[in-house]
């Protein structure tokens, strides 16, 4: 038996761990000692400074035994789909390393029991990720798309840690379990600066899922592999702000929330403007999404689209939806992005959806398990999208109808732009030699995907919410209902079901009027100024690069001048010329001749005695 190479080493090592975490994920699902005492932790002490002392603790508790379960079932997949995706990369040992370091930060994360802890780990998926969108460095577009991910997440970061420090000092503990018991007891512990610490620890969330305004940088980490965008987008990086404002929804309860004292505006709390940051992400990523052409950036749309409205649930205080359908778009939004791989891969890594057609004869399977995806993101029954996204409508629906209506029409666009590309890429006929040529993909490739396919279709079976509720709620009552009662559970909220139901069915029907059978893109010629304004995004990373560019040209200016003019000219050249100046004077007196020395003797006397005198 030949030994393994070096690339084939790395491959099976990195496979391996992450398998074996998923199994021991599934065992720990079933723990009976877990369902008795809700939580299990590990701790030993990490460091202490003066008050502040901060262990090395890991906590078992239901949301992060489901999360386990989620980020090793799809990296799991993910790290075995890449086994044939990399297998010609000269870099295979680096891609491993990286993957498998993005999986390691992400656990951290998830089992983290205090905040320091989770910082710590939080960086480290920030880092890992810059490894992985920047793989191909040699790109300067990848290059490019990974230090603009890492910049865009050290901002949303530096307001999560400032967040921290505060909770801290006014809590005096950086420990989950106990702060929430600490606000529990004192709901008004925070003070006036609740709303504040509220806010700023949702900027690492903003950073992390990619919320409007930091949302730029997640389109652009389609420049690393395929299989990179399907960890990034589903169950790791881009959940993990979710999974904190989970994670401590305690702190946005605390009271009083101070009123958010901004242009005039007041009794705003942190929840309402999370919930508001959701919606603008959620809608404005869906416009951007119908005008784009290229496969991974329509579902880094899309990923962009979804994360909004999970953050709108936990802004209207519903963060068991919002968990909800985190753990179902995990599963089919990675089976997308792994569908698209194999197009891509078909392709001779093309990814203009235009220049493809008539893929679904060619690449049978693909197209099945993509149309199973895609039917679960728009939300048709009985696939897993339906239930997650009825529970946020639902969720939405009892706290505001405007953002009840504005989720309902991202819904619309949801379906509109996803069944567009399906339409485009696999329907109608070839339109291109690559697309006439293309291949089912390989084994290694279609049985991961084969894999996801199945939570992608039943996880809505067995809602999460009963499960997660004891974390949330100290009376839960909910009672967990068999999965043949749940088909029929979002119907409980008929509104928002059939608006969820009205919604897909009509954007579909218009994405088939339009773009079934159809040569090119008929929107641009119709809708002029206002597609091409969705085709470039609304022009904010040119407003970003304008901004940028005028402040760092403004900030430059100032200091050129305080350089040249304060430092160089008032101060330096200042100092010199006063020396100078004076030395030139002094010299005057100094001029050997001794009536002159008598002179001046006498007439400093003269002055003494006048001064004298005078007093």
């Amino acid at each position: 038996m030949l030994c393994p190479t070096r690339r084939e080493l790395s491959a099976r090592l990195s496979i391996g761990a992450v398998v074996a975490a998923f199994w021991l994920s599934f065992l720990l699902w079933f723990a009976a000692d877990l369902k008795q005492h809700g939580a299990t932790e590990t701790a030993f002490q990490w460091f202490s400074v003066d008050n502040l002392v901060v262990a090395f603790g890991l906590r078992l508790d239901r949301l992060s035994e489901l999360m386990l379960l989620v980020v090793t079932g799809v990296a799991g997949a993910i790290h075995i789909y890449s086994y044939s995706y990399m297998a010609e990369d000269r870099d295979v040992p680096r891609y491993f390393a990286s993957l498998s370091l993005f999986t390691f930060a992400m656990l951290g994360i998830v089992l983290a029991n205090n905040f320091v802890l989770m910082f710590v780990f939080w960086e480290l998926v920030g880092l890992s990720s810059y490894l992985l969108i920047g793989f191909w460095f040699e790109r300067p577009a990848a290059a490019d798309a990974g230090k603009k991910a890492f910049l865009a997440n050290r901002i949303g970061d530096t307001g999560f840690l400032l967040g921290i420090i505060l909770l801290w000092s006014a809590t005096g503990s950086v420990h989950f379990g106990t702060i929430q018991q600490l606000l529990h007891e004192q709901p008004k512990l925070l003070g006036e600066m609740s709303t504040i610490i509220g806010l700023l620890i949702f900027c690492g969330a903003v950073g992390k899922s990619a919320q409007f305004p930091l949302h730029v940088w997640l389109p652009d980490a389609m420049e690393g592999p395929t299989p990179v965008s399907a960890l990034i987008h589903a169950a790791t990086m881009v959940a993990a702000g979710i999974f904190m404002l989970c994670r401590v929804f305690f702190v946005f309860l605390a009271e009083p929330s101070m009123p958010l004292m901004l242009a005039g505006l007041s009794g705003i709390s942190a929840l309402d403007v999370i919930a508001a940051i959701g919606m603008i992400t959620a809608l404005l990523a869906a416009l951007m999404a119908v005008q784009q052409n290229d496969i991974k950036r329509i579902l880094a749309y899309s990923t962009l689209s979804q994360l909004g409205l999970m953050v709108l649930a936990v802004g209207c205080r519903g963060p068991l939806p919002a968990m909800f359908h985190l753990t179902t778009h995990a599963f089919f939004k990675a089976l997308l992005f792994l569908g698209a791989g194999a197009v891509i891969h078909a392709m001779h890594h093309e990814q203009d959806i235009w220049r493809m057609g008539g893929l679904g004869r060619k690449m049978p399977v693909t197209a099945a398990v993509f149309l199973a995806a895609t039917l679960a993101l728009c939300g048709l029954p009985p696939f897993s999208g339906f239930y997650s996204k009825d529970a946020i409508l639902a969720c939405v629906l009892k706290q505001n109808m405007v953002l009840f209506l504005a989720a309902v029409a991202t819904s619309v666009l949801t379906a509109f732009y996803m069944f567009r590309l399906v339409f485009v890429a696999f329907a109608g006929k070839p339109r291109t030699s690559e697309a006439g040529h293309a291949h089912e993909a390989p084994a290694l490739m279609l049985y991961p995907m084969l894999f996801l396919v199945v939570p992608s279709v039943l996880a809505g079976f067995w809602s999460v919410e009963p499960y997660l509720e004891p974390l949330f709620s100290a009376h839960a009552a909910t009672a967990v209902k068999p999965w043949y009662e749940q088909l029929l559970a979002p119907f409980d909220e008929p509104l928002a079901a059939f608006a969820g139901l009205g919604a897909a069915g009509f954007g579909i029907f218009a994405a088939a009027t339009l773009y079934l059978g159809a040569r090119e893109d008929s929107l641009p010629s119709r809708w002029g100024a206002f597609a091409r304004v969705l085709r470039n995004r609304f022009y904010i990373d040119e407003i970003y690069r304008v901004c940028i560019t005028l402040g760092l040209d403004a900030v430059a200016a100032i200091l050129d001048f305080f350089d040249r003019w304060i430092l160089a000219g008032v101060i330096v050249r200042g100092l010199h010329g006063t020396v100078e100046l004076t030395g030139r004077i002094l010299r005057l007196f100094q001029t050997g001749n001794l009536h002159t020395y008598g002179f001046m003797f006498g007439l400093g006397v003269i002055i003494t005695l006048w001064l004298a005198l005078m007093r």
